[in-house]
């Protein structure tokens, strides 16, 4: 199988530390925060596929539909699985799955954007320009 293609997959695991939880129920409830598994999904996906691509090419998040089902408390760790769903030109979508040492805690979608990293710097460049240009 090929790194990328449809049905292809990559995991990473996290430990879930202070920087990554929730502080708004106080310190005895330190649970994995909804956003930093949203961040550890993007990751997971955007450095898998910078690894198989190489430096010539980069990826953007597109969209992203996370669904977090269940708490996994501060010093466990989280798997993220990723797999390849579909690949419609340079526009990948991969189903997630992240799971503890005892359940499914979140589940969903993400896409990604593969944008040549010199077409992407001229892009930021000129949308730069656009906005110095009307302060």
């Amino acid at each position: 199988m090929s790194e990328l293609e449809v049905g292809a997959r990559h995991s990473l695991c996290v430990t879930v530390d202070e920087e990554n939880t929730i502080s708004f129920l106080g310190e005895d409830l330190r649970v994995y925060a909804t956003p930093a598994m949203v961040h550890d999904v993007e990751y997971c996906c955007r450095d898998w596929l910078a690894k198989v691509c190489g430096a010539a090419k980069d990826s953007v998040g597109a969209h992203i539909n996370i669904a977090h089902l269940a708490p996994t408390t501060m010093g466990a760790w989280v798997e993220i699985t990723v797999t390849v769903a579909e690949i419609a030109g340079p526009l990948i979508t991969f189903d997630v799955d992240v799971r503890d040492a005892i359940e499914q805690v979140g589940k969903g979608s993400h896409q990604r954007f593969f944008a040549p990293v010199a077409k992407l710097d001229a892009r930021l460049k000129a949308k730069a320009a656009a906005l110095a240009a009307k302060t």
